[in-house]
C-alpha cells in the first residue's frame, strides 16, 4: 500500500504539473535553481563536475495572487538563459567543497515613455554572474545521508549595465551568506522509493550602489523511483514541492513596492544515470504566488544538468 501511494503521489504532480496554465514570479534571483537536485548530494569520496542551464521568460505581469494588466509595469519582458559550471569535492566522508559560477543572458524588454506616449526599448546583455563557494559537512551518518552546507555568494557578476534596472542586472553586486542542510532516505525498506528535503538560505549583508537584494530561503521536498533501467542506463522519475519566499529589495536604488514573493512550485523531473554521467531534466510550474506589487513572471521554469563524477 505504501508503495502504490507514492506511486499515486508521483503521477498526481506529474499530471498537475504539465496541465497547470498560471505563471510564477521571480526577482532574477532565482535561487530555487539550487535546490531539488538530491542525485548531487554526496555520497561518497571524490568529486563531481556539471554544467547545467536553465531557462525562463519572463512575459506576464503579477500582482498579490493574480495576474494584472501589462499597462500597470512599464517592463514587458525578461528572458534569461543561466549557464552554471560546478564542481564539488569530497576529501573525506565529512567534508567537501563546491564552487559554482554561472554566465547569464538576459534579453530586456521595458517601456521608458511618458504615460500615453509609450517608447519601447529591448537590450541583451550577457556577463558573468555571482559565484557561489560552499563548505559541505556530512559526518552526521555512515552513509552521509544528512548534510549541512555553508558558504558565500560573491559579488563577481556584472550588477553595473547601464540599461538594466538593478533588480534586473545579472549580479546582485551583494555579498551574501549561505547556509542550508538536506537529508535523503528510504520511504520503503526494498530502497526502490526514496525521498529528500533541502532548504537554503541567502542572506546579504555587505552591499553597494544603494541596492540590498531581499533575504531568500528556497527549500524542496521531493520523492524519486529507483526501479528502472534500461540496458546499461538507470532511469529515475522525480516528483518535487519546491517553495521560495523572498523579502522586498532596500536600497535607493531598489524598488521596494514592486520586490518581495512566495510560491509554491510543482517540478516533476527525470535522472539518466550510466556509468560516472548523470544527465536530469525538470519543469517547474506554480501552484501558488503571491508578489509585493507588480512582477514580471515566466509560464514555467527549466533546468537541465550533464554531471560527470571522478
Amino acid at each position: 500500500m505504501r508503495k502504490l501511494f507514492f506511486i499515486v503521489l508521483f503521477l498526481t504532480i506529474s499530471f498537475f504539473s504539465i496541465m497547470q496554465g498560471v505563471s510564477w514570479a521571480c526577482a532574477c534571483g532565482c535561487g530555487v535553481f539550487d535546490v531539488g537536485t538530491a542525485s548531487m548530494f554526496p555520497s561518497g569520496t571524490g568529486g563531481t563536475f556539471w554544467e547545467e542551464y536553465d531557462f525562463m521568460d519572463q512575459t506576464h505581469n503579477w500582482s498579490g495572487t493574480s495576474k494584472a494588466s501589462d499597462d500597470d509595469n512599464n517592463d514587458k519582458q525578461i528572458r534569461t538563459s543561466f549557464i552554471n559550471t560546478g564542481f564539488q569535492y569530497m576529501f573525506n566522508r565529512d567534508w567537501g567543497v563546491s564552487v559554482e559560477l554561472p554566465y547569464d543572458h538576459r534579453y530586456f524588454k521595458t517601456d521608458n515613455g511618458a504615460p500615453g506616449a509609450p517608447v519601447i526599448q529591448s537590450f541583451d546583455h550577457s556577463a558573468i554572474g555571482d559565484m557561489r563557494i560552499k563548505g559541505i559537512y556530512t559526518g552526521f551518518s555512515p552513509d552521509m545521508s544528512t548534510g549541512l552546507e555553508f558558504g558565500f555568494k560573491l559579488p563577481t557578476g556584472d550588477w553595473t549595465y547601464p540599461n538594466f534596472d538593478r533588480d534586473t542586472e545579472i549580479g546582485s553586486g551583494s555579498t551574501d551568506a549561505l547556509i542550508g542542510g538536506y537529508h535523503r532516505g528510504a520511504i520503503l525498506s526494498s530502497d526502490s522509493f526514496s525521498y529528500f528535503v533541502q532548504d537554503l538560505l541567502d542572506q546579504p549583508f555587505l552591499t553597494q550602489g544603494g541596492y540590498r537584494p531581499g533575504t531568500e530561503d528556497d527549500a524542496a521536498l521531493g520523492a524519486y523511483y529507483n526501479g528502472f533501467s534500461i540496458g546499461g542506463v538507470k532511469i529515475t522519475p522525480v516528483a518535487e514541492i519546491e517553495n521560495s519566499y523572498r523579502s522586498r529589495d532596500r536600497g535607493w536604488a531598489a524598488d521596494p513596492t514592486n520586490s518581495g514573493y512566495e510560491r509554491i512550485l510543482l517540478t516533476p523531473g527525470i535522472e539518466l544515470d550510466y556509468k560516472r554521467i548523470m544527465v536530469y531534466f525538470d519543469v517547474g510550474f506554480p501552484v501558488y504566488v503571491f508578489t509585493e506589487g507588480d512582477q514580471l513572471v515566466a509560464s514555467e521554469l527549466y533546468k537541465v544538468t550533464v554531471s560527470y563524477m571522478f
